[in-house]
C-alpha cells in the first residue's frame, strides 16, 4: 500500500532525529516539527526537555523507552486517531537505529496512519566517512551481544563480509568487544570514534592490536568502523550454498542472492541459479 505521506488528510507520526553532542547540528526542519506536533513520544523525557527548553519549544512529552514501548502503542493509535500528530524521538540520534521506536513505527504504519522519517543526526555515518575505510559497501550492525560467548558468534558469522562492518559499543565493554573482534577477524584495519561532534570528539585510525591499547581508558560513546575481509576471494573453501546463504542472512532473496554470488565469483548467474538448485534436488 502506497503512503502519499504530504497528500492526504491522515495523522502523522514523524521520527525525529536530535543532536548526538553539539545541538547546532539539528536541522531547522526538525526544529519546525518539532514545534508543529501536537505531543511527543521521548525515550527519556529529562534529556528531550533539556533539548526542547535550549530552543524554546514547549510541548507535552510522553516516556516511551524499550521497557514500555509496547504498552504504549494504544496510546499512540489514540492520539492518531483523535486527528493529533506525534513526534518521536530518542535520546539522541535517529530513532530505531539501535534505538526504541520501531514498535511505534510499526504499529502507526498497520494502523495505515502516515510514518514520516525526518533526514538528520545519525552517528554512524560520519564515524564512516571519517574513518578513512572504504565507504561503500558497508554493513551497519549496531551493537554485538553483551556476552562475549555470543558476541564471537556473531563475529564469525561476519568474518568472510567483504564490507566495511560499523558496530556500537558501550565504554565499559570496549576493550573486551575489541579483544573478540582480534581474536576472530584478525588484527584489521579499524577506526574507533568517540563523542562525535562533541567537544572532545577524538578518532582513533589504525591496526586494530595497536588501537585497544590506546582506548583502554577512553570515555564516551563509541561507534566502531571495522575493514571488511577484501582478501577473502578464494572460494574453495565456501559451497555455493554456503555462499548464496551469507547474502540471504544480510536480507537479500535468493534472486538476488545468486545474482552477487555469480558477481563474485566471475561466473554467470545461470551457473549458479543450476547449481544452487541441483543441490536443493539432491
Amino acid at each position: 500500500m502506497s503512503q502519499k505521506s504530504y497528500r492526504n488528510e491522515k495523522s502523522t507520526l514523524y521520527l525525529i532525529p536530535t543532536p548526538i553532542g553539539n545541538m547546532e547540528d539539528i536541522s531547522i526542519r526538525c526544529l519546525n516539527t518539532l514545534k508543529s506536533v501536537d505531543v511527543i513520544f521521548s525515550e527519556d523525557t529529562r534529556v528531550t526537555q533539556q533539548l526542547l527548553n535550549y530552543f524554546d519549544i514547549k510541548k507535552k512529552l510522553i516516556s516511551s523507552h524499550s521497557y514500555n514501548e509496547k504498552m504504549n502503542t494504544e496510546k499512540l493509535l489514540e492520539y492518531l486517531e483523535s486527528g493529533k500528530n506525534v513526534g518521536l524521538v530518542t535520546d539522541r540520534g535517529t530513532p530505531i537505529i539501535s534505538d526504541p521506536g520501531y514498535i511505534l513505527a510499526k504499529a502507526a504504519i498497520e494502523a495505515n496512519y502516515n510514518v514520516v522519517a525526518i533526514p538528520g543526526v545519525t552517528a554512524f555515518v560520519p564515524a564512516l566517512i571519517a574513518s578513512g575505510l572504504n565507504p561503500q559497501p558497508f554493513l551497519f550492525y549496531g551493537f554485538l551481544s553483551n556476552k562475549s560467548s555470543k558476541r564471537k558468534k556473531e563475529l564469525l558469522d561476519l568474518k568472510n563480509h567483504p564490507y566495511t562492518l560499523i558496530f556500537y559499543e558501550a565504554p565499559h565493554r570496549l576493550t573486551e568487544m575489541l579483544n573478540d573482534i582480534l581474536e576472530t577477524l584478525g588484527n584489521r584495519k579499524i577506526a574507533i570514534s568517540r563523542e562525535i561532534s562533541k567537544k572532545f570528539e577524538e578518532i582513533y585510525r589504525g591496526d586494530l592490536k595497536d588501537i585497544i591499547a590506546e582506548v583502554k581508558d577512553a570515555k564516551g560513546e563509541f561507534v566502531i568502523v571495522v575493514d571488511g575481509n577484501y582478501e577473502s576471494k578464494d572460494y574453495n573453501n565456501v559451497s555455493i550454498a554456503e555462499h548464496i546463504e551469507l547474502f540471504v542472512k544480510e536480507g537479500n532473496d535468493i534472486k538476488t542472492a545468486i545474482k552477487l554470488v555469480a558477481k563474485e565469483r566471475n561466473v554467470t548467474k545461470s551457473e549458479i541459479y543450476n547449481e544452487y538448485h541441483k543441490i536443493g534436488r539432491d
